[in-house]
């Protein structure tokens, strides 16, 4: 199945929080030899396509348990993770079984699961933080979707591969003249921990948020102790760091509610995803953003924002 295949057609406006997920599945057995299925979900725009099992043995050298081997795709050679052993689920292989080709963060991934469903439009809003007991299981999933019959749960693929492969630091940290105060968020503890960071060792002081909403209830929160106090919001905050998928509210809603706002709207805002395409990108232009990079060049963010920052004073 091609990506043009799965794809629905349907371009999601600027700024309505919403979303386009792919939902597959991965049948476990369970310790009374019982099969059920677990529902989850990723973003479309990183799906390639999806192609049949290549029914692959995994190396005994292999850097993960999870890693299967690599497999040719056009002119491509990708590496192939079970995504049950990630997820720590007991998946009985069949022929029938699935690979998930993905696209993002500059990299190209299968994973194995036992079969596809459908695809959904859904509204981050409706989007569930996950519960402290999946947050503990697994940082990867970072909410879950009510269908009635069944939960989806959104996973996050750029922490599995982060965790599987860490990406080198950086060692030429830009340090700043001042401690600049910038907010972030992200719904994954993986990469909110490597941004703050990225951020403190530069000398910013990161102010940490774990969503959308959670980030946008903090800065207006800030703006009414900086007009309470007769201050300029830059006494609290300087700049703000953004994921684009998050749970309750996405990025580019943030954003369009920071510039909308006749206080805020001086703020740089930064955008970032696991991949920006050119419909993304004009996304994050018509809500205002200064500035839009993908998760592998995160370790930019220090000094982009020290750029934005002195750009505005």
């Amino acid at each position: 199945m091609s990506k043009s295949a799965i794809d629905t057609g349907i371009l999601l406006e600027t700024g309505t929080n919403e979303l386009e997920i792919l939902e597959f599945y991965i049948v476990e057995v369970l310790d009374n030899g019982e099969e059920v299925k677990n529902y989850f979900g990723i973003n479309v725009a990183k799906v390639m396509q999806v192609i049949e099992t290549p029914n692959l043995e995994p190396p005994e050298s292999a850097p993960h348990p999870s890693f299967m081997g690599t497999i040719p795709l056009r002119d491509l050679i990708l590496p192939v993770l079970d995504l049950s052993v990630w997820l720590e689920l007991n998946m009985p292989k069949t022929e029938r079984d699935i690979v998930i080709v993905t696209e993002f963060s500059k990299t190209v991934t299968g994973f194995l699961v036992s079969g596809v469903t459908e695809i959904h439009r859904v509204g981050w809003g409706e989007v569930i933080p996950p519960t402290s007991v999946i947050s503990q299981s697994t940082d990867a999933i970072v909410g879950l979707v009510d269908k009635g019959e069944r939960f989806i749960q959104l996973l996050d693929l750029e922490t599995i591969l982060t965790q599987i492969d860490p990406q080198p630091e950086s060692n030429d940290v830009p340090m700043t003249d001042r401690e600049y105060k910038i907010l972030v968020a992200d719904d994954s503890a993986t990469i909110r921990m490597m941004v703050e960071k990225s951020l403190a060792d530069a000398g910013f002081k990161p102010i940490i948020t774990n969503n959308g909403n959670e980030a946008y209830q903090k800065i207006f929160a800030l703006k009414a102790q900086a007009e309470a106090e007769g201050k300029d919001i830059t006494e609290y905050v300087d700049l703000v760091v953004s994921d684009i998928e998050m749970p309750l509210m996405d990025g580019f809603s943030l954003t369009k509610n920071i510039k909308e706002d006749p206080v805020l709207q001086k703020l740089p805002v930064i955008l970032y995803s696991s991949i920006i395409t050119k419909e993304l990108k004009h996304k994050g232009d018509s809500v205002g953003a200064d500035l839009q990079i993908t998760k592998p060049d995160l370790h930019t963010i220090p000094e982009e924002a020290m750029k934005l920052i002195h750009g505005r004073i």
